[in-house]
């Protein structure tokens, strides 16, 4: 190892393992969100009031979002307890079982164990389903909460164990060895080649190769070419991107210059969401921490390769995640998709070869030049031409929230109902919707289909960038279609006549249809709408924006056919179709639905009880809220 490596490794491992206790505490995005920051004080307080001479530290996101704020205790030589969702005042209870050694606590989730050389020799197993005691095969990866047991960590492998604002914790996990390796002992094109067999496909959506996006950009002509990371993630529900830049920077920088060896680039950009402040801040500092020990800028680790990275902030428009308005906003443009040919790789930025590639992709880099193609690729559960693992965000109907990593391959049933915990109530499954506001929504009878950027698209959805969307039986799926097409129409640049004015036209078939005036003719105006904005637009949004329409139409036409036939939702969502009425025989003539009723729909009847006029309710639901009898239903 280099020996500038070696140094930041023994730095790193006297804070990530020191031998005294260590308490950490997710501070990412989620965390703070649920009270860490508060937690982390108390933590804080009550250590100096004890005079305890202990560790305590900020880590990102451990993934269990359901459960946060968590709070990870370690003593030396034992596994690492986590506890959550942890307050302020569990805090004290806390500090004792550190003191007893007693770690038993309702507020237990389970212990993970984690080996300090984790992951970057190939031979060592990343299957994570029980306990090196138990198991006895000295592999050095364990969870024991169920809700870790079946995934596997390669992306997220450092987020929540290691500081994030600390470059030697990181070089102590195994870190900047893959930028040493390639540039010591590989050619570029060897490096493009590795990554090409390993056949890790870009996780930002549309799934192209990234070695042969990266072989593009090395052959175009031209000396100077540039290397983007695309950290514009705006998919509602969706946060992989933000987790890992807060949890794990340093990974992404890795992988970005290893990347730049291998196309010949000398200069990057990190273009990420201005909505990220806490991202943004964290890149800043890995940056200054990397450029500061010389594995960033002039003369990388005495190599004679340069590669400088500069951090832009995008201006909130969802349609900058497209590669060529990324550009445009990049060069100080309006944010708009331009005609490809030609493609980026031969004119991107300024005019010059570019690769851009997401957050996840760079971050799969390092791996990968670790521990080899033959390795990657086995990680996959017989999926074809989709290799490795894939994050995803998993929220909306089910019992643990959370990101959850999984080898391609894997079903949705093992993600929604084994790892997710399935629906937190009586209520079933109903349909899960994949790829952020573009996916198509997957019914619940195929959620036996593995997880793969093929069956997707077959299944009439796509992989999009990871975001899942669980809904049960209580969810509209005509609602569902009008929410991601309103969202859609709300980002569209406009600059495409069919995007622009096909998908308007559609929202308004949407909110005729889910209040009740729609005809069957209009089912088969959205359809046809649907695949002239599908063959008509220029970019990825408009292109895919239809297909939680055509989904929804293709897996739920019953609900469409109830809606305009019998001016009903089954879900009872559809405000426009619901009918308020009260029950006689619960009603107590208290009248507070009387008093509430901003269109006075509501009268008094001779008997003292209340009635609902049909034709004055606005169906605005206030009845039913302040009913202290629940004597008025909706249906």
């Amino acid at each position: 190892m280099n020996n500038k490596l070696e140094e930041l490794r023994e730095s790193g491992l006297d804070t990530l393992y020191p031998v005294k206790t260590k308490i950490s505490v997710g501070l990412a995005t989620c965390g703070r969100a649920a009270g860490a920051d508060r937690v982390y004080e108390a933590i804080s307080r009550l250590l100096a009031g004890r005079g305890l001479d202990w560790l305590l530290a900020k880590t990102g996101c451990l993934g269990f979002c359901a459960r946060e704020p968590l709070v990870t205790v370690r003593l030396p030589g034992s596994p690492r307890f986590v506890y959550g969702p942890v307050t302020p005042d569990d805090v004290p209870r806390l500090l004792e079982t550190c003191l007893t050694g007693r770690f038993t606590d309702e507020l237990l989730l389970g212990r993970i164990e984690v080996d300090e050389n984790l992951l970057l020799d190939a031979g060592i197993s990343l299957v994570n389903s029980g306990f090196q005691e138990e198991r006895g095969d000295g592999a050095p990866f364990f969870w024991e909460i169920p809700f870790y047991r079946n995934q596997v960590r390669v992306v997220l492998r450092n987020c929540g164990l290691i500081d994030p604002s600390s470059l030697p914790e990181y070089v102590a996990r195994g870190g900047y060895r893959a930028l040493a390796l390639a540039l010591d002992g590989m050619q570029p094109e060897a490096v493009i080649d590795l990554v090409l067999d390993a056949g890790l496909r870009g996780r930002g959506g549309a799934g192209f190769l990234t070695g042969r996006k990266w072989a593009a950009a090395r052959s175009a002509p031209g000396t100077v070419k540039y290397l983007i990371c695309n950290a514009d993630e705006g998919d509602p529900g969706a946060y992989m991107d933000r987790s890992i830049l807060e949890g794990d920077p340093f990974s992404v920088l890795e992988g970005m210059t290893i990347g730049a060896y291998a196309v010949g680039a000398r200069e990057g950009y990190i273009y990420v969401r201005d909505e990220y402040p806490l991202a943004v801040a964290t890149l800043d500092e890995a940056i200054r921490q990397a450029g500061a020990q010389g594995l960033l800028g002039d003369n990388i680790l005495g190599t004679g390769f340069s590669f400088h990275v500069s951090l832009v902030r995008g201006a909130g428009a969802f349609v900058c995640g497209e590669e060529t308005a990324l550009l445009a906003s990049l060069e100080g443009r309006m944010g708009e998709p331009r005609p490809r040919p030609p493609y980026p790789v031969e004119s991107g930025l300024w005019g010059e070869p570019t690769c851009i590639n997401n957050v996840e992709t760079w971050a799969n880099v390092p791996v990968i030049v670790c521990r080899g193609a033959d390795w990657f690729r086995g990680l996959s559960r017989d999926a074809g031409a989709s290799a490795g693992t894939k994050v995803f965000s998993v929220v909306g109907q089910v019992r643990h929230t959370g990101l959850v990593e999984v080898p391609l391959g894997t079903t949705l049933e093992e993600i929604v109902s084994g790892i997710a915990g399935g629906p937190p109530g009586t209520a079933q499954i109903k349909a899960v919707q994949t790829g952020g506001p573009s996916g198509g929504c997957i019914p619940a009878a195929l959620l036996h289909l593995p997880v793969d950027f093929e069956t997707l698209a077959e299944a009439g959805s796509i992989m999009g960038s990871g975001g899942f969307v669980v809904m049960d039986e209580t969810t509209c799926m005509v609602d569902v279609a009008r929410f991601f097409l309103e969202f859609t129409l709300d980002e569209s640049c406009g600059k495409c006549t069919t995007c622009r004015e096909g998908l308007l036209q559609m929202h308004h078939l949407l909110e005729k249809i889910a209040g009740g005036r729609g005809t069957e003719a209009d089912l088969a105006t959205l359809k046809e709408l649907a695949w002239l904005v599908q063959e008509g637009s220029l970019c990825g949004l408009g292109k895919t924006a239809p297909n939680p329409v055509l989904s929804t139409l293709n897996h739920f036409c019953k609900e469409y056919l109830a809606h305009v036939r019998e001016k009903r939702c089954p879900a009872g969502v559809c405000r426009g179709l619901l009918i308020y009425e009260i029950v006689q025989e619960e009603c107590t003539g208290c009248q507070a639905c009387l008093e509430a009723c901003p269109a006075g729909a509501i009268s008094a009847a001779s008997d003292g009880y209340c009635l609902i006029d049909a034709g004055k309710c606005i169906k605005c639901g206030t009845c039913m809220d302040v009913c202290p009898a629940g004597a008025i239903r909706s249906r």
